[in-house]
Formats: structure tokens, sequence, C-alpha cells
């Protein structure tokens, strides 16, 4: 492409200058040529004869086509099994290829894999620690690959949270992790996540049952679209917090890194109770027994 010359301002010159400018101008011109010839060489010419790949071409096999997974914050281990099936599914008719990931073997890996550092080595599975996130993979990559992935990015995440307030009331790294499993499937309103951490950890300091409906339903698996059914809530699982003090015994989906900062950093509120909102997404939250019994229950038809 050429260049446009930069703007000169005209001064009125001799004869003699004006030819000293012209042949200048010339050679510079001349120069200019002969470079872009020699890189025009190069590009082409490795030097000993042989031509050089275009870096655009390879003379191997094509790349393998990058694929990618998402998983959603607050999706289950179930549900990410769920989602490789789906992915694979689309993957080959779509793309054409067959990756080797496999939702069997996903559930297998997590629950024989054991959890990070610095948490019980006696998990039942990897619930809270497969990190929620998009992965890309290709159709060579191994369900072992893809577990590995996600459990370097909660370790990369984790890294970030500070714990000491936490642990200031008595708190276990694998406390917090629940509790951020439980913000995560409560919370859809993203400045709330602190305010329903901060009803946890003031539950749990009173000896008040959690009542988190979210923990009935991983117990029971009961889809989220579907009524708790008074039977279920009268069932005494170790996951319904209505009923049992404490909190559930494991995660109850995998949060991401907002509910985890929320559930390492409560917001410093009284607050006990909170109940949807007739716009089904936010909550009214109270430290009064009686404004949250008062309360209109139009959040009852959410799911």
């Amino acid at each position: 492409m050429e260049e446009r010359p930069p703007e000169i301002r005209r001064h009125r010159q001799t004869s003699h200058a004006t030819r000293a400018l012209a042949i200048l101008g010339g050679l510079i011109l001349g120069i200019g040529v002969l470079a872009a010839i020699a890189f025009a060489v190069v590009g082409r010419d490795s030097g000993d004869g042989s031509s050089a790949a275009d870096p655009g071409t390879t003379t191997g096999p094509p790349p393998k086509p990058v694929l990618r997974i998402v998983f959603p914050e607050g999706f289950t281990r179930a549900q990410m099994a769920e989602r490789i099936t789906a992915v694979d599914k689309i993957a080959q008719e779509k793309r054409k290829v067959d990756p080797q990931l496999s939702a069997r073997e996903y559930m297998k890996l997590t629950e024989s894999t054991k959890p990070p550092a610095g948490f019980p080595r006696d998990v039942p599975n990897l619930e809270g620690f497969l990190f929620p996130a998009t992965y890309d993979f290709t159709e060579d990559t191994t369900t072992k690959e893809l577990v590995t992935d996600q459990l370097d990015a909660f370790n990369h995440a984790w890294s970030e949270i500070d714990l000491r307030y936490a642990k200031s009331k008595n708190l276990t790294p694998y406390d917090v992790l629940i509790i951020a499993s439980m913000v995560e499937k409560e919370v859809l309103v993203p400045k709330e996540r602190p305010l329903v951490a901060a009803v946890i950890y003031n539950r749990l300091h009173l000896d008040m049952p959690l009542g988190i409906d979210a923990t009935i339903r991983y117990g029971l698996n009961i889809p989220p679209t579907q009524a708790i059914l008074q039977s279920q809530l009268d069932t005494p699982s170790p996951y319904n917090t209505r009923c049992c003090p404490g909190m559930p015994p494991t995660p109850i989906g995998n949060p991401g890194l907002a509910s985890i900062q929320a559930a390492a950093h409560p917001a410093k509120v009284d607050y006990v109770y909170f109940v949807r909102k007739p716009d089904c997404k936010s909550h009214f939250f109270t430290a009064s027994q009686q404004q949250f019994d008062n309360y209109p229950r139009g959040g009852l038809d959410c799911g």
C-alpha cells in the first residue's frame, strides 16, 4: 500500500534545489521499493531455497474443532452431568464430532476424587467444588481433564477468599462453601447475597433452623418448578433445614465467586427472616417475626 507523504509547506526555491530534492526523493522511493521486495522474498523463502510454511496454513492434520460447555452458577453436579450429555449430542449432530466427555464418567469421578487441600477428605462427592464457568474442550478432552479444570478454577477462585471473619464465628472453610451454595440457590438479585448470608449467620448463632427450602429440594430431588408438599416439608432429612438446626451436610450446588465472597463476608445486619416479594425476584428482610408473619406471601407462587 502506498504511504501518503507528510504535508510539506512549499517555499520558493532555485531550480538547483528543486532538482536536488527530486533526486533525493527518487533515491528514497527506490530504497523503499527494494525494502518491500526484500520483505516479500524473506516472507516466502526460508533462506535455504525451500519455501517457508504460510502461518495461515499447515501441512499436518487440521486442528481439532474447539467446543464449549457452560456450567451456570448454582448447578449441581447432576445438572452438570446432564449438560455434558446435551453438549455431546449437539457436538455430534451440529459439529459432526464425537467428544470423549461422558456424563456417567463425570458422576463417577466427582464421587471418587478427593476435594482440594484444606477441606474434609471424607466428603461424599465434589458437590460445591466444581466451579461453574465456561470451559473449552476438543473431541479428545477426557472427562477427567474437565473435572481437573473445574477444580483448578475453584482453587484459583478460593485463593481470593479471606476467611478470617468466618473463622471468628467458628465456621470452617467447608461451612463457608455450604453457606455459599445456599446463597447461590436463594438469590436472584446480586446485592442480596450478603443479606441472605447474614440471615444464615444470625440463625446459626441463635440456634434457629435455617429454613432454606432449597436444601429440602436438593435432599429430595424436587425440581424448582414443582411445589414442595407438606409431607416433604415434614420429612426428617438431614437436608431439611426447616426442622433440623444447623447446616445441611454438604453444599447443595456449586456456587460462583460472588456467592462465596458473600458467605465469607455477610452483611452486618440483624435480619433473621426473609421472604420472596411478589416480584418473585427480590426479598423482604426483617429481624421481626411479626413483620415476617404479616408480610404478604405473594412470592409463594414463584416456584
